[in-house]
């Protein structure tokens, strides 16, 4: 029996990777910016110093939309201070999505796990290492960090980004019952070949993005795990959440909702 079954959570993917040690294991996160000059060496901070003190092997790949902010020469800087092993700079010319601007990181990783977060400090690091032995507890596909589950929660929104999100979430789940209680999170890990086979079969952009990939990871009867995740609004910088996005995101749900 599986070590999922055994432990009552879901069965393992059909699709299992060739097993490896943990020392073989190498964990690439991938951080997708746009103006995020003031937040990226907080948060590169942070990630060297939750992997350095957890022992797991890493690297950091950052891929910006051309910001014009000056968050690349940040990067540039920062690809200098740690080492180009550890931090690996992969920009892009203009903003094209989130969708593609994974497809464009998993590209260089070297990593068999991906770990995906945003860059503005909204998601802290200190939640990998519970990431990483969550997943090998259960031998999940994806671990997911979950805002709407245990002592997960929201600081420093107000009351009306509180309901949109609550409402999305709570929409969702009537409509596509996914089996995850955060859909719009984009905080998760996952092994390298399940997100490359997510990302040929999700055809989404923007904050669609994230609810799509579990709703076909559900499809391919991958598993997923779930991690209670603090979830901090930004200190610096503007959030990238506006009506056309809310609007994109109910257009996406009912297409997902009829095509899934």
């Amino acid at each position: 029996m599986a070590s999922g079954e055994a432990s009552g959570l879901s069965t393992r993917s059909p699709r299992e990777p060739e097993p490896r040690t943990p020392r073989q294991d190498k964990y690439s996160v991938l951080l997708p910016t746009y103006n995020e000059r003031e937040n990226l060496p907080l948060i590169v901070w942070l990630l060297v110093k939750s992997f350095s003190e957890s022992g797991f092997n890493y690297e950091i790949i950052i891929i910006d939309d051309g910001s014009p902010d000056g968050t690349r020469d940040v990067a540039e800087q920062l690809e200098k201070i740690y080492g180009s092993d550890k931090i690996l700079l992969r920009p892009r010319e203009q903003k094209l999505g989130l969708g593609t601007a994974y497809i464009h990181g998993v590209k260089h990783a070297t990593g068999n796990h991906i770990i995906i977060m945003d860059a503005d400090l909204s998601h802290h690091p200190k939640f990998i290492p519970e990431f990483i032995r969550k997943q090998k507890e259960g031998n999940f596909d994806i671990v997911s960090g979950t805002r709407y589950k245990g002592n997960g929660g929201v600081y420093g929104w107000d009351l009306k980004r509180k309901i949109i999100s609550r409402g999305a979430n709570f929409i969702t789940q009537i409509l596509l019952r996914p089996g995850a209680s955060d859909l719009t999170g984009s905080f998760r890990l996952y092994r390298k070949e399940v997100l490359q086979k997510l990302i040929e079969k999700c055809v989404s952009k923007g904050y669609v993005f994230q609810m799509e990939m579990i709703v076909r990871a559900r499809q391919l009867n991958y598993t997923v795990g779930e991690v209670p995740i603090s979830f901090v609004d930004r200190v610096y910088g503007e959030s990238k959440l506006g009506g056309n996005e809310i609007v994109s995101f109910l257009k996406g749900l009912l297409t997902l909702f009829a095509t899934t």
